[in-house]
């Protein structure tokens, strides 16, 4: 325990180090407990072990480095046993860690200022052919290829001051490494463990459903959700206003997926029946400029709502929100900070460790990813 007892010492005394006070400030040690992680009879305890880690993401140190260069670490197995322990629920760690901190940056939002909930994934590369959760084809758009990967569907927060996960689930398709029955754990039916296993099956949209369903649930306030032309379809945009979600969408130009009433029922048809009546304003984003208009239009299943056709010259860019209030220009200003996920994606694999895991059971994966993602909030 000398080492455990160095670092609580040096960050109260020493560094007063800000991860441990943001930690105590969300009152970590009542979350641990709500999320099961108590101590046993044996081991040491959670929260320590859970400082050592976050720590070696802040010294971007390999749990196998770290054990090597402190005399004083635990042994390796205390961390491998503590990251595969089905009892603990990661998944509410993570959730009610956000929430709280959420809490407390609740007084800094000012008046107008959106709320956003984001509902994006991103793929990590895996080479390891027995990594319980890849998959040996998994389309990235970063290499423009399908490579051996894990692909995690996420729910994030954003607003003008920050931007974390609340929310993770992992994605298997077809081309699965291993069936979930081939899993290393055996898992009993009402572990927490084996409740996340299951999920991995699900399609993306319906994770992304149970996802913002349990973020409402456990009282997440936003404004809007936005999500990309994946997700964007009638029936997800459907499921999410029933939860009393507005969305704001890019929406794919496919006529199978999307047609409205009223003479002109195609994206296409409605803007060139508009194009030449409609009043445009201009905007431009870097180097590319732009030509917009909206229009109210109705959809069957999702009734009014507003269209924001966008053209840059050169291709026509569709965005859809169910909030028919709202004006056109700001639609698009909302939709934008959508990109903050993928700058949050990009700091998560620069600094906090997203992808470098090095286990291949899928139970341990779950706890470095949300290791990795809780380091974000603190």
């Amino acid at each position: 325990m000398e080492l455990a007892n160095y670092i609580n010492y040096a960050m109260k005394s020493l560094l007063k180090n800000p991860i441990l006070e943001v930690l105590q400030e969300i009152k970590i040690s009542k979350i641990l407990k709500q999320s099961n992680f108590v101590k046993r009879d044996i081991g040491y305890p959670p929260f320590q072990i859970i400082l050592h880690f976050l720590y070696m993401l802040v010294m971007q140190k390999r749990q196998s480095s770290f054990i090597k260069q402190s005399s004083s670490a635990f042994g390796k197995d205390a961390y491998y046993r503590f990251i595969k322990d089905s009892r603990y629920n990661w998944r509410k760690l993570l959730s009610l860690s956000s929430i709280a901190l959420l809490k407390k940056i609740k007084p800094l939002h000012k008046k107008g200022e959106h709320r956003l909930l984001i509902i994006d994934d991103t793929v990590e590369a895996k080479i390891g052919k027995f990594i319980e959760g890849s998959c040996k084809y998994v389309w990235s758009n970063k290499e423009h290829r399908s490579i051996n990967a894990l692909n995690i569907v996420s729910l994030n927060y954003a607003d003008s001051h920050s931007t974390f996960q609340l929310d993770f689930s992992i994605k298997m398709n077809d081309s699965r490494r291993k069936d979930i029955s081939e899993f290393t754990s055996k898992l009993h039916h009402r572990s927490n463990a084996y409740q996340r296993k299951i999920e991995i099956t699900k399609g993306k949209n319906t994770l992304a459903i149970e996802m913002l369903q349990r973020a409402l649930d456990n009282g997440v306030d936003a404004d809007y959700l936005l999500v990309d032309s994946w997700y964007a379809k009638p029936n997800f945009i459907e499921q999410a206003n029933k939860l009393g979600m507005p969305v704001i969408a890019r929406l794919a130009n496919n006529k199978l997926i999307w047609n409205f009433k009223g003479k002109h029922k195609t994206m296409n048809a409605i803007y060139e029946s508009m194009k030449n009546s409609r009043h445009k304003s201009s905007g431009k984003h870097g180097k590319i400029s732009y030509k917009y208009f909206d229009a109210i239009v109705e959809h069957a299943g999702l009734g009014r709502v507003k269209l924001v056709f966008l053209h840059t010259g050169k291709d026509l860019l569709v965005f859809i929100s169910t909030d028919i209030t709202i004006a056109g220009k700001e639609i698009l200003a909302t939709y934008k900070k959508r990109w903050n996920i993928e700058q949050g994606y990009k700091d998560l694999r620069n600094l906090f460790g997203l992808g470098k895991e090095e286990n291949r059971i899928y139970e341990a994966l779950i706890a470095k990813i949300t290791l990795s993602m809780l380091h974000t909030i603190l």
